[in-house]
């Protein structure tokens, strides 16, 4: 059975409103993005303190820059940080033979309650081992 044109269509029943769906994609888009920057930022973190401890220090450089600030207003105190980073400067034959040499002038200076100003010899001694460090450090 056709219906005629001339008749209109009786009124659709029954149609409900859309029902409304929960949409939590774009929070778990920016929770995502976050937690991600969050473990970056912590790989990064722990990268640069594992450089941090795990760098070489050239130790021989801050041994030198010891002898370099020598105060020979104190003689007492500057014989002992010669003796100190001298022996730990002290690694190949000419520096060994230097040192030797050097060590029984600072003896004068340790070991004593007063002790008088350094002679020149001493320093002399002191500065030919500083610039043979510095040569070869």
């Amino acid at each position: 059975m056709k219906p005629d044109m001339n008749q209109t269509l009786p009124p659709i029943k029954d149609i409900k409103p859309m029902a409304e769906i929960p949409d939590h994609s774009l929070w778990l888009y920016w929770g995502v993005v976050i937690l991600g920057i969050a473990i970056l930022a912590l790989a990064l973190f722990f990268l640069v303190r594992w450089i941090l401890a795990h760098r070489h220090v050239n130790r021989a450089k801050e041994y030198l820059e010891a002898l370099h600030r020598v105060d020979w207003h104190d003689p007492k105190r500057a014989a002992y940080t010669i003796t100190k980073y001298g022996r730990l400067l002290a690694t190949d034959d000419r520096r060994k033979e230097l040192f030797s040499q050097l060590l029984p002038l600072l003896e004068r200076y340790k070991y004593r309650k007063e002790v008088g100003p350094v002679d020149e010899e001493t320093r002399r001694r002191f500065e030919l081992y500083r610039q043979v460090c510095d040569e070869s450090v």
